[in-house]
């Protein structure tokens, strides 16, 4: 999940900055040179948004499954 996060936030960064410098008028280097950091800074950033995703989630169905399985193993009695 990671991996998609910093793709898509990395990317669209980059967009941003390119287009913005497309309608103010500025230099292609500073340009370039701006949304080449701001890609990597945001897709440094979404990778780690999308891990703790990533990790959130998978915390939340292993305790859901865990509440499902506690209440079946209770109920179980042995015979003497």
């Amino acid at each position: 999940m990671g991996r998609r996060y910093a793709g898509i936030l990395g990317l669209l960064a980059f967009l941003t900055i390119v287009m913005r410098g497309l309608v103010h008028g500025s230099g292609v280097e500073s340009t370039l040179l701006a949304a080449a950091f701001h890609l990597v800074f945001f897709a440094f950033v979404g990778y780690l948004v999308g891990q703790l995703a990533g990790w959130i989630v998978l915390d939340s169905v292993r305790a859901k499954l865990a509440a499902i399985e506690q209440p079946q193993s209770s109920t179980v009695t042995t015979k003497r």
